[in-house]
């Protein structure tokens, strides 16, 4: 009953910021909601599967291409905003094939130069735009109508972060979450529990592209703009970085975490423009915080804010009875 009523206040909460937040704030608050919604995968990936990804960013920019490309080319926005996940699984599972032979850093410096690739070859395509990107992209709608306001938008994101969050509660639940804990604890062991450890391996994979493809292309109608500049390998650092600070393996910590470091960046960036403050600054900050907040996190929650916090509040409770 307590989780029931904090998962109903919590949405009652997501419904009700749009209506009350001026545009600025909207903007921050679709932003993270995207953001959440790739770092559920990115939870899913590392937490459950136990599989080190930095290449999310590049399924990002492939869902947002594919949506910007197909809304250009005269197909409806929701083809393209269902068609954006579908490309990115598929391109995961073809770049996953050879890729997941690798294990632990070497997967990721793999999938970080995977991305890198893209947007190289992204900048140079004449198809995607090259450095200059893909600019006036029809708003996202169904038939004659169109979301012309950010908090329809905003309600689109979150209904995307909800539908996100339900697949991975499904999955983790299921049989094969199982199998993917396991995975994660020892791919020998699994291997010889009778679990096929590469197809598993595989789907997770393709399942947390798909989640970034529609965070992309959502990105995309709301923006009316992308780029190779869009999609920075920071990007993939920070999906990192959210899914620790907010617990791996977690599905509401990815959200917390989300939240944290995406308000936390808002704040370094209204520092970095006050009066004074060298050019440079938001980006040098972003990078020293996350560097300093995923220390700390290790080394004195090295399971994530949001296990932390579940395992003090009942002691509390206890402590005062």
């Amino acid at each position: 009953m307590r989780r029931l009523a904090g998962g109903l206040l919590v949405a009652a909460a997501t419904l009700a910021l749009p209506a009350v937040l001026d545009d600025s704030a909207l903007a921050v608050y679709i932003l993270l909601g995207l953001a959440a919604m790739v770092t559920v995968g990115v939870s899913l990936l590392m937490g459950y599967a136990g599989q080190v990804s930095l290449g999310q960013g590049a399924f990002y920019a492939i869902g947002a291409y594919t949506a910007a490309l197909l809304a250009l080319g005269g197909v409806p926005p929701l083809a393209g905003l269902i068609a954006a996940p579908l490309v990115a699984a598929a391109s995961a599972l073809v770049i996953g094939t050879p890729l997941l032979r690798l294990r632990g850093h070497h997967l990721a410096f793999a999938t970080l130069a995977m991305q890198l690739i893209l947007l190289s070859v992204a900048g140079q395509m004449e198809f995607t735009g090259g450095d200059i990107g893909l600019q006036a992209i029809p708003q996202f709608g169904i038939g004659s109508w169109e979301m012309s306001s950010a908090a329809a938008y905003a309600y689109l994101t979150w209904a995307g972060v909800a539908l996100v969050m339900l697949v991975t509660y499904n999955v983790s639940t299921s049989r094969p979450g199982r199998a993917l804990r396991a995975l994660a604890t020892s791919e020998t062991a699994a291997a010889s529990s009778g679990i096929p450890v590469g197809r598993y391996k595989l789907a997770v994979f393709a399942l947390s592209a798909a989640f970034a493809g529609l965070a992309g292309s959502i990105y995309c109608f709301y923006t009316g703009y992308v780029a190779p500049g869009s999609f920075p390998v920071l990007i993939s650092i920070q999906y990192i970085v959210m899914a620790v600070v907010g617990g791996l393996g977690t599905i509401w910590g990815a959200v917390v975490g989300a939240t944290a470091i995406t308000l936390l960046v808002q704040g370094l960036n209204i520092v970095g423009a006050l009066p004074g403050m060298p050019t440079y600054a938001p980006s040098v900050l972003s990078y020293a915080v996350y560097a300093l907040v995923l220390i700390l996190v290790v080394l004195f929650l090295p399971q994530g804010l949001l296990p932390a916090l579940t395992r003090r509040l009942p002691s509390r409770v206890r402590a005062r009875s």
